[in-house]
């Protein structure tokens, strides 16, 4: 074999190995609850476990239900997300702090099998000072429901099973549209979460490139 034909056999074979990561890291998708903070009038993907942090009085969390590849492809919460609307009810009360959920159960095409996802609602949770963004959810929520891992597989009892299942791309369903209403309200999409793009595009440019100095060096030893 040439020189010329070995290097096109790894470009090739690089091109098979980008095409066939891509078509993986998009063939399922995963049926969970995903954490959102509100800043600066934006949802931001929560890096920590609701367990695992303590919002300030006057803060804003959201839930949302649905299926996602990973935290780039996930849906934010819709509606309404203003602090002093959802909290109107509640006033401040010495020593406690209030905590505004925004809880988005998805839409039909990402609940489980048999299941209804009810409708979105608020809630303010009024708590002591210390408490974290699990205990507060717990206040206005309940039951919920985690796994082994910690892992939030339910709010408000939905849905009654499953936790972070996968789901076969062609039963993606609402991840093809995306929430077109989401996209229209500018709630769609997610904010700087992980992908799988990145490090797969750079492995493939790393063997490409090194298909091209193995062919030059062919060409001077020849």
């Amino acid at each position: 074999m040439t020189a010329a034909r070995r290097a096109a056999s790894l470009v090739l074979t690089a091109f098979v190995l980008l095409t066939a990561a891509a078509t993986q890291a998009h063939a399922t998708g995963y049926r969970y609850w995903s954490f959102w903070e509100r800043t600066g009038g934006q949802w931001t993907y929560a890096t920590t476990g609701p367990s695992g942090v303590q919002p300030d009085d006057g803060a804003v969390e959201g839930f949302r239900f649905a299926v996602s590849a990973d935290s780039a492809d996930a849906s934010r919460p819709r509606g309404a997300a203003d602090f002093g609307t959802i909290c109107a009810s509640t006033p401040a009360r010495s020593g406690t702090k209030r905590v505004a959920f925004v809880l988005d159960f998805g839409t039909p095409a990402d609940a489980p099998s048999g299941e209804t996802p009810p409708a979105r609602r608020t809630a303010c949770a009024r708590v002591s000072g210390d408490a974290t963004t699990a205990e507060a959810l717990a206040a206005v929520a309940r039951p919920l429901r985690y796994d082994t891992n910690a892992l939030l597989c339910a709010i408000a009892g939905y849905p009654r099973t499953g936790c972070g299942e996968q789901v076969p791309a062609g039963k993606r369903a609402s991840a093809a549209g995306k929430d077109a209403k989401d996209a229209k309200e500018g709630n769609g999409g997610s904010g700087g979460g992980p992908s799988l793009g990145l490090p797969i595009g750079a492995g493939v440019v790393a063997l490409l490139a090194g298909a091209a100095v193995w062919q030059s060096r062919r060409r001077r030893d020849a």
